[in-house]
């Protein structure tokens, strides 16, 4: 070997080294910037659905109700469990280069975080299919967005999801309250009977679900655009929260609680699960970023 190539073989290292170090911090910043953009909004979809798990608990047989369905023998039935998607439930399409996440509804039960989230804004884009399944063939087309959510998935009333609070997504009733499971909350309302009430942020509170009354209470106003993507928010700051459709603000939900065995405890944190409840929906635009302070637009709804 020369005198001159034994001179630059450490040049030559130093230039292999510092091409691979530019290399893995370029590919460190595109991962970076895939993941979250400069005003903190974190994208929680991929084609891959990364972050995301899958639960599965029942086809429910024609005519059958919410209980649990039974065997040839009377034997009540397991539920396909965690990690499986049978009949291509849950799936993840690019479109123009974006992933769209597809519900069919076909078979009851939900796809929910990894992480657990706490103050927070979340925001996304749905919009419907055409696909109905049994119990719901001649009903509205139903999802929702579950929050806060606790426990093991199959402890509500179909035995598909954790308890949770409910940021419903249906035909017509996009942004109703509901408990689902050991979970409650206060909301303003008029009462249209002793069953139901319609948000109205000049109404009466009334405890709402677990240790109160039935946990469903109506959007202030449909801002559904049929047809159309519709963009969904959810504010949560504490043990409260806020339903925006579409810009509106349809409901304030306060003093968040959950039943852990004999004790009420305060709600304010928890999984987020996207039901499949006999509906096809689609869901895109999936983002959330972590709130220090509620935004000022929302500040006199967190004063009550």
């Amino acid at each position: 070997m020369s005198s001159f190539n034994k001179m630059h073989d450490p040049f030559k290292v130093y230039i292999v080294k510092s091409i691979l170090h530019f290399f893995i911090l370029v590919t460190l910043l595109l991962f970076l910037t895939s993941t979250t953009n400069e005003s903190g909004w974190v994208k929680l979809l991929d084609k891959n659905l990364s972050k995301w798990e899958i639960y599965q608990s029942y086809r429910f047989p024609e005519n059958s109700d919410a209980s649990v369905p039974v065997n040839a023998k009377g034997e009540k039935i397991q539920p396909i469990g965690y990690h499986k998607n049978e009949a291509n439930v849950i799936s993840v399409n690019m479109v123009d280069n974006e992933p769209v996440l597809r519900i069919s509804g076909e078979i009851y039960g939900c796809v929910f975080t990894k992480q657990e989230f706490q103050n927070y804004h979340l925001k996304l884009k749905m919009k419907w299919g055409s696909l109905k399944w049994h119990p719901r063939k001649n009903q509205p087309l139903d999802s929702g967005i579950l929050y806060h959510s606790q426990g093991e998935c199959g402890s509500d009333y179909w035995h598909s999801w954790m308890h949770s609070e409910e940021l419903q997504i249906m035909e017509g009733g996009l942004g109703d309250y509901w408990c689902c499971g050991a979970t409650g909350g206060s909301v303003k309302m008029r009462t249209v009977n002793n069953k139901m009430g319609i948000y109205d942020p000049n109404g009466t509170e009334l405890n709402m679900g677990v240790d109160g009354r039935e946990g469903f209470v109506q959007h202030k106003e449909n801002f559904e655009i049929p047809g159309e993507w519709n963009t969904i928010e959810l504010i949560c700051f504490g043990d409260k929260s806020l339903h925006i459709v579409n810009g509106h603000l349809v409901m304030a939900v306060s003093k968040m609680v959950f039943k852990d065995g004999e004790t009420l405890k305060r709600l304010d944190e928890g999984k987020i699960q996207l039901q499949s409840e006999a509906g096809e929906v689609f869901y895109k635009e999936i983002e959330i970023k972590e709130l220090n302070s509620v935004p000022k637009q929302f500040k006199a709804y967190f004063n009550n």
